[in-house]
C-alpha cells in the first residue's frame, strides 16, 4: 500500500482516531487476518457473532501494526473508528487508486474460468511492469479492495477478478477501482439459483463493459453470444477474442497433445504466431486468448506474446492441476469448484488426456443452480457418457442426477456408482484404480478435494 498518515486514513474512510497518533504513517499492508499483519500495517477488525476481529487488535499491534481499523475502541490500541469496516475498506481502496494515476486496472468476470484467466493475465502483465493480482479467488466486496490496497507507487498493472451473486455487484466493485480493461469470458448457469435466469446473469456480467471508460477497452468473447452482445453496452473500444472468424484475437488450427495441452496459431490483424500451451484442457484456448487480447492492449509485441503464452502456468490451487503417480495413475485435480460449464470442460480434458486409457471421473455436487439443479447435474452425467468415461463415482445423493444422466444415455458401456461422502469415494477408488488410469476430481467446494489429496498421498506411498 502507499504510505499514508493515520489522519489521512481517517479522512479517507470518514472515521475518527482514538488513541492514535495522527502523524503515524502506514508503511505496510492492510490485512483482516491478524496473523498476516506485519510492521507498519493496518489491521481491519470485522465484528462477528462467532469471531470478532477486535479481540485480535492488541495482538496485531504487538506484531507491528501501526493501527487498527474497527467499529469500537479497544483499550491500549491505536484505532481508526468507523461505523462499517467493510465500507471503510472500500473507501480506502478508492482513495489509494485515485493517488496512482499511472496504474492500469484490468478487471475480469465470467461464469467460469475467471481465476485461471486472471492468473494468465497477471503473468503476461508482469513481463511489462510491476503487477499486483490476488492469489486464488478474492473477487468479492472484501477480497477486491484488499487486493487493490496491495498496490503502491511502483505498481503498473492491477489485475482483479470480479465476482457477482446479483445485480449491481460488479458495478459496486468497479466503483472501488474502475477497470480500464474489462474482460468478460462467458455467461453460463453458475449461481443461476441467485440470479434466476441466464438473462439475469448476462445483465450482471455486462456491468463490467459498462464500467469501462471511453478511453478503455472491453475484451469480449466472440464465441459466446451473450458476451458478444455486450459490445453495445460499453463506451470503450471493443476487442473480440475467440475462434470465430471475426475475432480480433483468434485461435486457428487448434490441436491437443497427449496431456490435453493445446497448440494453435494466434492470429491478429497484423500477423500470426504459433502458440503451444503448457496448461491442460481445450478450454484453456479461450482463457489464453483473453489473456493475449489484454496483453496486446497493454503493449506486448506479437512475437513476444507467442513465446509468453507458451510459458504460462497455473498459479491457483486445484484448477486443472495434473499430476502423475509412480504407479502410472494420472490425476486431474480440478476440485476447487464446479458448475455445469466448468464440469463439462473438465470432462473434455479428461477425455483428451485419457485417450487410449481407462478414465474415471469423481464428480460432486454443483451448488447454486436453483431450478436448474437437477437438469444441470443430468447434463454433466450425459456428457460423461457421451465422451465414453469408463467409470463415474458420484459423491453424495444431491449429485445423484449425474448418475441418472449417465446411465440413461443409450449405448454407454461404462459404470456409475453413487457414494455417500468423500471417504466412500476414496474407498471406491482404492478398490477400482489400476495403473494407467486417468482420474478427474471435480466438485463444488464440498471437500471433494479430499479425494484428490488422498490420490496424491496414495501416490507418494506407492
Amino acid at each position: 500500500m502507499i504510505k499514508m498518515r493515520l489522519d489521512e486514513v481517517a479522512a479517507a474512510v470518514g472515521g475518527r482516531l482514538a488513541g492514535a497518533d495522527p502523524a503515524a504513517v502506514l508503511t505496510g499492508d492492510v490485512e483482516y487476518d491478524s496473523r498476516k499483519v506485519g510492521p507498519g500495517g493496518l489491521f481491519v477488525a470485522f465484528p462477528g457473532e462467532k469471531v470478532d476481529g477486535h479481540e485480535f487488535a492488541a495482538a496485531a499491534v504487538a506484531a507491528g501494526a501501526t493501527a487498527v481499523l474497527g467499529s469500537r475502541p479497544v483499550e491500549g490500541v491505536p484505532m481508526v473508528l468507523v461505523d462499517d469496516p467493510l465500507a471503510a475498506l472500500a473507501a480506502l481502496a478508492r482513495v489509494v487508486v485515485s493517488r496512482l494515476p499511472d496504474l492500469s486496472v484490468i478487471g475480469l468476470t465470467g461464469s467460469s474460468g475467471k481465476t485461471t484467466t486472471k492468473d494468465l493475465v497477471a503473468q503476461l502483465a508482469a513481463r511489462l511492469g510491476p503487477t499486483v493480482a490476488p492469489a486464488g479467488s478474492l473477487n468479492n466486496e472484501l477480497g477486491y479492495p484488499h487486493t487493490v490496497l496491495r498496490s503502491d507507487e511502483a505498481t503498473r498493472f492491477l489485475v482483479l477478478e470480479m465476482g457477482a451473486r446479483g445485480a449491481g455487484h460488479i458495478s459496486y466493485l468497479a466503483g472501488i477501482a474502475r477497470p480500464r480493461v474489462g474482460v468478460v469470458l462467458n455467461v453460463g448457469v453458475a449461481h443461476i439459483g441467485e440470479f434466476g435466469s441466464v438473462e439475469g446473469i448476462a445483465a450482471a456480467k455486462g456491468e463490467l463493459p459498462e464500467a469501462v471508460p471511453v478511453d478503455g477497452v472491453a475484451v469480449l468473447n466472440a464465441d459466446d453470444e451473450w458476451v458478444r452482445k455486450m459490445a453495445v453496452r460499453t463506451r470503450g473500444k471493443v476487442v473480440l477474442f475467440g475462434e470465430s472468424a471475426d475475432a480480433d484475437v483468434r485461435a486457428d488450427e487448434v490441436t491437443l497433445d497427449e496431456r490435453g495441452r493445446a497448440s494453435y496459431t494466434l492470429r491478429v490483424a497484423r500477423g500470426s504466431v504459433p502458440v503451444r500451451l503448457r496448461v491442460s484442457g481445450r478450454h484453456q484456448v479461450a482463457n489464453s486468448l483473453a489473456a493475449a487480447a489484454v496483453a496486446r492492449e497493454l503493449g506486448m509485441p506479437l512475437r513476444e506474446l507467442g513465446e509468453a503464452l507458451g510459458e504460462l502456468e497455473l498459479r491457483s490451487a486445484r484448477r486443472m492441476d495434473l499430476f502423475d503417480r509412480p504407479d502410472g495413475v494420472t490425476v486431474i485435480d480440478d476440485s476447487y469448484n464446479a458448475n455445469p460449464a466448468s464440469a463439462s470442460a473438465a470432462l473434455r480434458a479428461l477425455a483428451a488426456v485419457g485417450a487410449g486409457r481407462r478414465t474415471v471421473a469423481v464428480l460432486g455436487y454443483m451448488a447454486e443452480l436453483g431450478e436448474f439443479e437437477r437438469s444441470g447435474h443430468e447434463e454433466v452425467g450425459r456428457l460423461a457418457a457421451e465422451l465414453g468415461v469408463d467409470r463415474l463415482v458420484v459423491v453424495g445423493d444431491a449429485a445423484g442426477p449425474i448418475h441418472d444422466g449417465a446411465i440413461a444415455h443409450p449405448g454407454w458401456e461404462g459404470r456409475s456408482v453413487v457414494v455417500g461422502d468423500q471417504a466412500a469415494a476414496i474407498d471406491a477408488l482404492h478398490a477400482e484404480l489400476r495403473p494407467g488410469d486417468v482420474v478427474l476430481v471435480k466438485g463444488s467446494r464440498y471437500r471433494t478435494w479430499d479425494v484428490a489429496d488422498a490420490l496424491r498421498a496414495d501416490g507418494h506411498a506407492a
